[in-house]
């Protein structure tokens, strides 16, 4: 999506120019809403990852590599689940657990959300303060897409 033009310029009597802004700022919205689902994403993966991994010994990665987070630009919301890639398919086997194979319910990405509320609060207030300010800080967003994005790095 390409930046929209953020003065549009209309004047009466060859004095008096307005100057109208609504794109700009419904766009720079739209970017800062994204920007702090992204970074929320990136906390809950990480703090998914960390529980899981505490909890078991056998670090292959391959639970960590089917952790993932998508934030939809058109919908506009944040989705972080766990992916049947590989053998990161077991990761959600021990998320919802299994009768059959006696492995309990751990739920380790429901408790990662649940725990740090307050933290996911917090990033979420970081990008909204900049609404107020004239020339908000985008803090390096980009247009790209952050669909399918999977970090594999750690973030704090």
């Amino acid at each position: 999506m390409p930046v929209p033009k953020s003065v549009t310029k209309i004047s009466k009597d060859g004095k008096v120019s307005y100057t109208s802004s609504v794109d700009y700022v419904l766009y720079t919205i739209q970017e800062l809403i994204r920007g702090a689902l992204r970074d929320t994403g990136k906390f809950i993966t990480k703090q998914t990852r960390l529980s899981f991994y505490n909890k078991h010994k056998k670090k292959t990665g391959y639970v960590s590599k089917g952790i993932g987070y998508w934030v939809r630009k058109r919908d506009g919301d944040l989705q972080v689940g766990m992916g049947k890639k590989g053998l990161g398919f077991y990761g959600g086997l021990f998320e919802v657990g299994s009768m059959g194979k006696g492995i309990a319910k751990e739920n380790n990405l429901r408790n990662a959300v649940y725990d740090n509320i307050d933290t996911i609060k917090t990033i979420q207030s970081q990008y909204l303060s900049e609404l107020g300010k004239d020339k908000p800080n985008l803090n390096g967003l980009s247009e790209g897409e952050y669909e399918g994005e999977w970090i594999k790095t750690n973030h704090s």
